[in-house]
């Protein structure tokens, strides 16, 4: 009987302490209350191409180097102003000083005439420019459980509450 009532009450501490576990499994909060949700993000930088056509002008390709026409024709012009001038052998001065002249001021003119003549052309140019962008790397989380605040890090954005397993927090990602 002894060994019976001994039998007995090992099995009750054992049914006692299998209870009490039970119970404490069972009396632990499921879910932490969600406080807080705040986005962390961060800034990306990409690089990109950008391209715009822009009007360019340049000097147009000269045709008489040397300004001939512009000489010629001023010394033909000048010649025949410098023959006007004058009788005798100052007529000849004069044609020829005139010549010289008119040829010296037509090359002059052809060579601005030439420096003024541009053409426009189309051009596209392109340089790299940085583009920022912000990212979404997760949820800072501040949660509150078991009368105590704390914050933890998700990959999701949570509901109301979070999920306890183990007295702990789960931060893992629920599965639809």
């Amino acid at each position: 009987m002894i060994k019976g009532i001994a039998v007995g009450g090992i099995a009750m501490v054992m049914l006692g302490a299998g209870a009490v576990t039970g119970y404490q499994k069972l009396s632990q909060p499921k879910a932490a209350e969600v406080m807080a949700v705040k986005e962390v993000t961060e800034t990306v930088t990409t690089p990109r191409q950008q391209c715009e056509t822009v009007q360019v002008q340049r000097q147009a390709p000269v045709k008489d180097e040397n300004r001939l026409l512009g000489s010629v024709g001023g010394a033909v012009l000048g010649g025949v102003l410098g023959h006007q001038i004058g009788g005798g052998t100052g007529k000849k001065v004069a044609t020829v000083a005139g010549a010289a002249a008119g040829g010296y001021a037509g090359n002059q003119v052809q060579k601005n005439m030439q420096q003024g003549d541009v053409i426009s052309t189309a051009e596209q140019r392109c340089k790299t420019v940085q583009e920022k962008s912000k990212k979404l790397v997760g949820y800072d989380v501040s949660y509150r459980l078991n009368g105590k605040d704390g914050v933890a890090r998700t990959s999701f954005r949570p509901g109301a509450t979070l999920p306890v397993k183990d007295g702990q927090v789960d931060t893992t990602a629920p599965t639809s």
